[in-house]
């Protein structure tokens, strides 16, 4: 089988149009066109696309054709949940597998934090707000503070000391005017 054929296979597999393939994985719609056609060759990014969107095909059958198209449906097992069911077993104990609701607690204290949970008939602690000074009270942040005469005198001196060099003005017809005093 080509790997033309194969990409088509997975089409197949996606239960997707070829236009809707293209989408989910990224590429311009005219190139599922031309592979599947067998135009053009898949180049490694397009070949990588497909195994990111589907991990669970395998790249051994994807890139050479060998062995199966999917992953074997059945878990991994590592060799420490190995040696546990071996464990199991010798105690004549069946091995159930975990799921998402065994793992779940259920117990009446789910979803309350260990500071409630150890401190029982007490409430829930509640944070202390420190009262603001007086003089915070009497500034708030919208208001102005207070120049003194003497800084507005200042100010006004300094604002002396530069002087106009020009005047420009432009108008909306492109023109404009230059005054220098």
């Amino acid at each position: 089988m080509s790997l033309n054929e194969r990409i088509s296979q997975v089409i197949e597999y996606s239960n997707f149009t070829p236009s809707e393939f293209a989408d989910e994985i990224d590429v311009q719609r005219s190139s599922i066109s031309h592979i599947t056609s067998g135009r053009n060759k898949p180049s490694l990014e397009f070949i990588i696309k497909i195994k990111s969107r589907f991990p669970e095909l395998l790249w051994d059958w994807l890139v050479t054709g060998e062995g199966e198209m999917l992953k074997s449906s059945l878990p991994e097992i590592t060799v420490h949940e190995e040696e546990a069911h071996d464990d199991e077993k010798e105690k004549g104990r069946p091995t159930p597998l975990p799921d998402l609701f065994t793992m779940m607690n259920t117990d009446d204290e789910f979803g309350t934090d260990e500071m409630e949970a150890e401190l029982p008939g007490e409430g829930p602690a509640e944070s202390v707000i420190p009262a603001q000074s007086k003089a915070q009270e009497k500034i708030s942040d919208s208001q102005r503070l207070e120049n003194s005469a003497d800084q507005i005198i200042s100010q006004a001196i300094g604002n002396q000391t530069n002087k106009i060099k020009r005047i420009v003005l432009f108008y909306e017809n492109g023109k404009f005017e230059s005054f220098e005093p």
